[in-house]
This record gives structure tokens, sequence and C-alpha cells, in this order.
């Protein structure tokens, strides 16, 4: 008999507490202890978890298949893998349990680090500088999280892109010789998105960002559906898409407010662009998100 994989936003939980949710953060003894140290087969629907252990031992199970937690490790499980684990009395780490849409790349999105994010991973974290900075970074990350100082969120951001990109990295196999033109264009794609992370509020078009990186539009939209599978429209458009979700979802802004904030003139364009990319109106995806979240 197929038995039934239960979804939980946090293990054991049917729903949240916090209406802002976007990352929680736990130590692994405080929830693995109240079961027993034994979390069951389960899936999160939204959510992206990372677990950095950095003592005791156990085992992480995804599907029917058991792989041995020998720590300092880092696990990375994407949304809707149904896992779960075995610790022993002496585990230490922390959980975090981050919102999938918060995140810079999207799990399974058509690049290297959205490939690495679409499968579950153990990444050890005891092979060199970068694996040692990826620990201390996941560290910082929770002592930040605990710490519940004010202004906390843009280093929460910057620690989990850190400990998500030199992740991929340290697990990425060694390129090929043949693969320098590639790698090139990547480059060209990423510094491509991060001016667009940059000026997207302005509604620069493709031509400018092809401007600044020393390419034809031509090129530039050619090489990011190589990379992608997105033109340089498209990658401008999800990006203002994405802000615009997470206004939506983690501020109190009214629609007109949240547009003028992403540089709309006319919150009904805005609208109409929101409603062209997604499908719903603001106000229409604001509600059933928040309904998803407790909220």
């Amino acid at each position: 008999m197929k038995r039934t994989v239960p979804t939980y936003q946090l293990y054991g939980e049917q729903s949240l507490e916090r209406p802002d949710f976007w990352l929680h953060c736990e130590t692994i003894p405080s929830r693995s202890s109240q079961h027993h140290w034994e979390i069951g087969l389960h899936r999160h629907e939204s959510f992206f978890q990372i677990l950095y252990i950095a003592g005791g031992s156990g085992d992480a199970v995804f599907g029917d298949t058991a792989h041995p937690i020998r720590p300092p490790v880092m696990i990375t499980v994407p949304p809707a893998i149904s896992h779960g684990f075995r610790f022993s009395r002496d585990i230490d780490g922390f959980v975090f349990t981050v919102l999938a849409t918060h995140l810079r790349v999207s799990p399974g999105e058509r690049s290297r680090l959205g490939a690495w994010m679409a499968t579950p991973r153990l990444t050890r974290l005891d092979g060199g500088d970068d694996s040692r900075y990826v620990a201390l970074t996941l560290a910082r990350l929770g002592a930040e999280w605990e710490a519940n100082r004010s202004h906390r969120t843009d280093l929460l951001d910057a620690y989990l892109t850190s400990a998500l990109t030199l992740g991929a990295r340290l697990d990425e196999a060694q390129p090929v010789e043949d693969d320098a033109a590639d790698t090139e264009n990547e480059q060209r794609v990423e510094l491509f998105i991060s001016l667009v992370q940059q000026h997207h509020r302005t509604h620069k078009p493709a031509a400018f960002y092809a401007r600044e990186i020393g390419l034809s539009p031509t090129h530039l939209n050619r090489i990011a559906r190589s990379i992608t599978g997105q033109s340089a429209h498209e990658i401008i458009a999800r990006k203002l898409t994405d802000e615009a979700r997470r206004e939506l979802v983690f501020t109190r802004g009214s629609v007109q407010e949240i547009s003028f904030r992403l540089g709309f003139a006319d919150p009904a364009y805005f609208s109409r662009f929101f409603l062209r990319q997604t499908g719903m109106t603001p106000r229409a995806w604001r509600l059933s998100e928040r309904t998803k979240l407790g909220a």
C-alpha cells in the first residue's frame, strides 16, 4: 500500500504562527527531541530548507533512500521533496526554513545554482577555506536570527545567498577545457542579473544592460536564453514580479503604494503588468498567498 506523505509548513504544525514568515530558524534538537530524535517523512510545498549540522550523527532520508550524516555538513531540501531525518541525541546545528519565492534563485531555475538547488543534497563542509566559510556563515545566520536585532533582514539575505552559492560551488565538478566559452557567457549573464538587481526599480530596458556589459542587445538576449531559458526582457520582468510578490505578502502597503515603490507611475499599469505575469491581480494574489501562510 502506498503511504501518504504529510505536507507541513513546519514539521508537525499545520499552520504558521508568524504572519510575516519568510525565514524561520530553530536548533535541530529543539524540535527533534520532541519526536524522539526522528523526523518522519514529510514535505513542504512552498519552502526550501537548509540544515547545518555541526556535531552528532544520523541519517537524512529522501524518499526511500537514507544517507549518513557526517558533520560538518549542509543539507539542502527543495520544496515538495519527501524527506525525513534520524538524529543522535548529541546532534548540534540549525534548520532554516525559507519561503521559496523569497530566494534570489528559484530551485529548478535554468542556471547552475537553480539546478543544484532543485535536488536534495548533503554538502560536506570540512574540505578547505570555502567549506569553513559556509559553516561559519550558517552559524552566523542562526546567531543573527536568534539575536533578533534591528535591521537584520539584509544580513539574513546576504548570509543565505552566500551559503547557497558557495555550497553549489563546492559540489560542482571541475570544468572541462572546452567549457571556456560557456563559462564566459555564464559570467556575463550573472553580471546582467546583478545589474537588474540594482536597477529594476528604474525600469531600464534590455538595451541599457547590454550596453553596460559591452554586448549588443541581440547577443545579450541570445546568451540569456541559452543559460536561463528566458530572454533578457523576461528576466527583467521576472525580477519586478518577484519584488512585487514579496512586497504584497510581507508589507502592509496598498497596491498603489507598492506600484510607486517599484517604479510604476500608473498603478493601473502595474496591475495589468502583474496580471500578465502571474494570471492574477495583485489584490487577488496577496489574498491567496496570505491565506496559504495563515496570515
